[in-house]
């Protein structure tokens, strides 16, 4: 599996930028108001990522300490599963904050002053998608196992291609 990397988070959050946008321009041009996120959003994506570092730690004792200070070894599975669940989490985190954004920007754009209380919950669930990505990715990071010297083949020397005559 390999790690998340930056283009799919900027794709993620440029998708949300861009879906935030429209279903308040949506929204607005059908005549009904604003979209504005709960503030229980934001809560939910920092307790997740609590959550996340709560079941990565556990596998990066394990991994980086050996099995001297656990009580039982790591379920491989179960630490493939958390770091799938860390890298789908990254991702989601990364679209809500761009949804975020794009009604950020569509709130911003209007010529009438919006309510500090659509401002705040949409800047909170921001702030909360970016926490999730912060998170998500430490998590990731303390679910992968450094790799062995036995893992990688060795290289080809000088005279592994050359034909003895």
């Amino acid at each position: 599996m390999k790690r998340t990397g930056p283009a799919s988070l900027v794709v993620a959050a440029v998708l949300g930028l861009g879906t935030g946008y429209l279903v308040d321009q949506t929204l607005t041009a059908t005549g009904r108001p604003t979209f504005t996120p709960s503030l229980m959003l934001p809560v939910l994506l920092v307790v997740l990522g609590a959550i996340l570092i709560a079941l990565a730690v556990p596998i990066a004792r394990a991994t980086r300490d050996g099995a001297r200070h656990t009580a039982r070894p790591v379920n491989p599975f179960q630490a493939v599963r958390i770091a799938m669940l860390a890298k789908a989490s990254s991702i989601t985190g990364a679209a809500v904050t761009g949804f975020a954004g794009g009604l950020g920007v569509f709130v911003a754009t209007r010529p009438a002053d919006p309510s500090l209380g659509s401002v705040t919950t949409i800047l909170a669930t921001a702030i909360g998608g970016a926490i999730l990505v912060a998170t998500a990715l430490v998590a990731e990071q303390l679910c992968t196992i450094r790799k062995d010297d036995d893992d990688e083949p060795p290289a080809p020397g000088p005279d592994s291609t050359a034909t003895h005559h």
